[in-house]
């Protein structure tokens, strides 16, 4: 009898799983809605109790990821990311190919730290400001071109196509010379491709800066509270320190290969033409540089605000990168962690997210160098001085779905592990210990960047890393072998306009086809994986320890 009942506990949670998959993947309901699916039918099915299931809904995770975007939306409220961007841009210059490093550079750096969609949203217009003038003055150098024809061939009618108009007594004669013509055409080629070529480039270098740190996209904070979740004691070996130390060198390494691909399909390799090794300035550039400087002087100098804003986003990452750095003890350690785990990356954030409701935008009163230095708008004396972050702001730009898309996950883990459904599926997928490691995470990187061009990278991390747990614990290979690699393919959503929110962005604008992305986007799918499988079996081998079998991801005890 109880055989019976853990089989048909295990069958009910094999259907809420698969229930919720197809929701997430037609959004039948919105995802935050699928994602409290379990807090109804795992109570009914006997699974678990209400009060455990609502108690996966909000952890250290959960915390980590509203701490941190809360700090990212203070950048994004006093527009610090628009004046780091403008400011890179001002010194990479405007030569086409390094005005594309320019925009991929400044998009990945900041989809590190604030969410891949605000980075796009504010980087496409950047974009679209310094096509326009590039667009210009394509089209006003091409009657120097046709007045310079004119006067070195006679005025003598020849076989070239000619229209005439009559208007008020007037002939107007065009006279459209083939050469020309010719140049006109290609000119158009090359300025559509560029602009495909340059508004692609950004939402491609914003889910590849993304992976780089462990807030900058959520199947990263996903793998964190998983690994949470099914390996509780795991010492902590997926932090923020030793996530950026694996992925940070490999964001590199693909948003490298992406611009020279991007180069090479929109801008080709004409040294010339594209870095103007030798020239001088043409007129186009210097218009795009004075677009970019123009943007850059609107926002005047640096508030107080921002400034603070800086200072405390600089003060997060020093201390998550020193909490626990794994080479030596961190400032945690021998503050607060000697016994237990008191403090992580989450106490961090929220305590700097705290700190940004506390602390004025203005300076305070007191100071020698008051609002003449900094402020300025008038403020009567008896005003209170605002918050640099305040409620209202916070409670608009926060993505608060997330929130509970995590939790959803890690309530389907649990329950995965409750009703005997992780044990039963690593069981089934036993046989795959003849497979090389390798060559398994490769494949199953292969899954996932399909499928989460289909559905929300969030809910593809949140379905396959629990499987994939189980199947590492059943084969006794490194969860971390496959769970890492597979986390970052969940963000490899290249090809689709629909598959992330930046290429949707992008796409809005009207310069792409969806032939265009899904050609582009399928060689970035390859050249991502190829990445990971290099990153995994290099660097990220001897950082995880990968070919041991860690005694933290023997749960069963045998």
């Amino acid at each position: 009898m109880q055989s019976y009942v853990c089989v048909v506990q295990e069958a009910a949670c094999a259907y809420v799983i698969i229930l919720m998959a197809v929701y997430w993947c037609t959004e039948a309901l919105p995802l935050a809605v699928t994602a409290l699916l379990p807090a109804v039918l795992f109570p009914m099915f006997g699974i678990m109790q209400s009060k455990d299931v609502c108690m996966q809904y909000l952890k250290d995770t959960n915390m980590l990821f509203v701490g941190g975007l809360m700090v990212a939306v203070a950048v994004e409220h006093w527009n610090l990311h628009k004046r780091i961007a403008l400011r890179v841009l001002l010194f990479v210059g405007v030569r086409p190919a390094l005005l594309m490093l320019g925009f991929m550079g400044v998009t990945a750096f900041l989809s590190m730290w604030i969410s891949n969609t605000a980075t796009t949203a504010m980087m496409v217009p950047i974009v679209q400001a310094v096509l326009e003038q590039l667009n210009n003055y394509t089209e006003t150098e091409m009657p120097v071109i046709l007045s310079s024809e004119e006067d070195t061939q006679p005025q003598e009618p020849t076989d070239s196509k000619q229209t005439e108009k009559q208007a008020e007594g007037h002939v107007v004669v065009t006279c459209l010379d083939p050469f020309v013509e010719a140049i006109r055409r290609k000119e158009a080629a090359d300025k559509k491709k560029m602009c495909k070529g340059m508004t692609l480039c950004v939402c491609y270098a914003a889910s590849i800066g993304g992976t780089a740190t462990l807030t900058g996209t959520g199947p990263n904070l996903v793998l964190k509270g998983q690994m949470n979740q099914l390996f509780p004691n795991n010492g902590d070996v997926i932090n923020f320190a030793s996530w950026f130390g694996f992925a940070f060198p490999n964001m590199i390494l693909m948003l490298t290969l992406a611009w020279l691909w991007l180069q090479f399909v929109f801008m080709g390799f004409n040294f010339k033409k594209t870095w103007g090794c030798g020239e001088v300035k043409t007129e186009k550039e210097i218009a795009v540089y004075n677009v970019i400087k123009e943007q850059h002087r609107q926002l005047g100098s640096m508030s107080f605000g921002e400034l603070s804003v800086l200072g405390l986003f600089s003060c997060l990452v020093v201390l998550w990168f020193t909490r626990d750095p794994g080479f030596v003890a961190g400032w945690a350690t021998y503050i607060f962690n000697a016994d237990a785990e008191y403090v992580t990356d989450a106490t961090v954030a929220v305590f700097i997210a705290v700190l940004l409701f506390v602390l004025p935008s203005k300076p305070p009163r007191f100071c020698c160098r008051r609002s003449q230095s900094f402020d300025t708008e008038h403020q009567h004396p008896a005003d209170p001085t605002p918050a640099l972050l305040t409620w209202k702001v916070a409670q608009k730009k926060l993505p608060w779905s997330i929130v509970l898309l995590l939790g959803g996950g890690f309530a389907l883990a649990k329950g995965s592990e409750e009703s005997g459904l992780s044990m039963w599926m690593g069981d089934q997928m036993t046989p795959l210990h003849t497979i090389p490691p390798w060559a398994i995470a490769v494949i199953l990187c292969l899954l996932i960047a399909i499928f989460t061009e289909c559905t929300s990278n969030v809910a593809t991390a949140t379905l396959f890393l629990p499987v994939l747990a189980s199947m590492s614990q059943s084969i006794g290979m490194n969860p971390l072998y496959v769970m890492v690699p597979c986390t970052l393919s969940a963000s490899f959503a290249f090809m689709l306009p629909v598959a992330t929110p930046p290429n949707a962005i992008v796409f809005s604008y009207g310069y792409l086809k969806v032939s265009d992305m899904a050609r582009t986007g399928i060689v970035m799918n390859i050249i991502g994986i190829l990445c990971i499988t290099l990153a995994i079996n290099s660097w990220g081998r001897a950082m995880f320890h990968l070919d041991t079998f860690p005694t933290w991801a023997n749960t069963t005890g045998v």
